[in-house]
């Protein structure tokens, strides 16, 4: 949803903007084109490969781009050591981006055999072999059933850890093959592929995923300036109801009972949401990439009382 969010991130020549997310440089391309001359895009990411491949897509716009090895989720930190006191606008589109899906050596796809990996910063120690053959059956479970939304999450964990016991599951294939012979040959008939849910949450499990969200967002808002925009993309329900929550919580921060007449905590509106329903993709957009099927658009803009 290129063009939704640029849309609603309202930029302008000048503007100082984050794409905490910089993936292979799709939004941060547009992005800079309406913010030179003059503007600065603070480009972030853990993976190594996607900041390189963005320089090099991006170098025609020199020192407006800084790229920057780290995650999105520390951002006070990140705009401390660029001595930068305070942002216009950003946008975090959550997920794996479709390059490192492309990838057959990321171990993201279940359609692709490689190492079982997954890893978004390839620094991380923890990969998804580590996670399919250490964790225990209930942690297992638990993962593919609070992160992926597994109807199968504990036949799944079951047929894992017996699998492995015979031998390590330390590629992809594998792991497909051990999903496919734990879901009902019913279930695999209709619907998505199998392996979906799992990998998801497998993925979110070694990247920490859902841990960063809220937090980070308070994080953009408190850094941004007065009439600025964050633009969040999700890819499943688990991503959008934490941003849904957490814009809600911003906008209505307020702790008193229902019964005072007046507010007494203090807790002052930190903005707006833009978008009281998620924006979704056009028709267009889902035939040319499939994958953005399931994407959702959320935008809060920051409004703060004088005072």
């Amino acid at each position: 949803m290129l063009d939704e969010t640029v849309r609603y991130l309202r930029l302008a020549p000048g503007m100082t903007v984050v794409d905490g997310t910089l993936g292979g440089g799709g939004h941060a391309g547009k992005i800079l084109e309406e913010i030179t001359p003059g503007g600065r895009l603070i480009g972030i990411d853990k993976d190594e490969y996607a900041l390189e491949r963005a320089r090099e897509r991006l170098k025609a716009f020199g020192d407006s781009l800084i790229c920057v090895h780290d995650d999105f989720r520390h951002i006070r930190s990140i705009l401390r050591g660029l001595d930068i006191d305070g942002i216009d606008g950003a946008v975090l589109d959550l997920g794996v981006s479709s390059f490192q899906l492309d990838q057959c050596d990321r171990g993201f796809s279940y359609n692709q055999d490689s190492r079982l990996d997954m890893r978004m910063n390839r620094k991380d120690k923890i990969c998804a072999a580590d996670v399919v053959n250490t964790y225990s059956q209930q942690d297992l479970e638990r993962i593919l059933r609070d992160y992926g939304e597994e109807r199968w999450a504990a036949r799944i964990a079951e047929f894992i850890v017996r699998e492995r016991s015979e031998r390590p599951i330390e590629t992809t294939g594998h792991l497909v093959e051990v999903i496919k012979k734990a879901v009902p040959k019913g279930a695999r008939r209709d619907g998505p592929h199998p392996a979906r849910k799992t990998f998801q949450a497998l993925r979110i499990e070694v990247n920490g995923e859902l841990d960063a969200i809220k937090t980070a967002i308070a994080d953009f808002v408190a850094v941004m300036r007065n009439g600025g925009r964050l633009a969040v993309i999700t890819f499943h329900s688990l991503e959008d109801r934490i941003v849904k929550q957490a814009f809600r919580q911003l906008e209505e921060p307020c702790e008193c009972p229902p019964e005072f007449p007046v507010c007494v905590c203090g807790k002052a509106p930190a903005g707006k949401v833009i978008t009281r329903k998620p924006v979704l993709p056009s028709d267009e957009e889902i035939e040319q990439n499939s994958r953005s099927r399931s994407a959702k658009l959320r935008v809060f803009e920051v409004r703060r009382q004088a005072g």
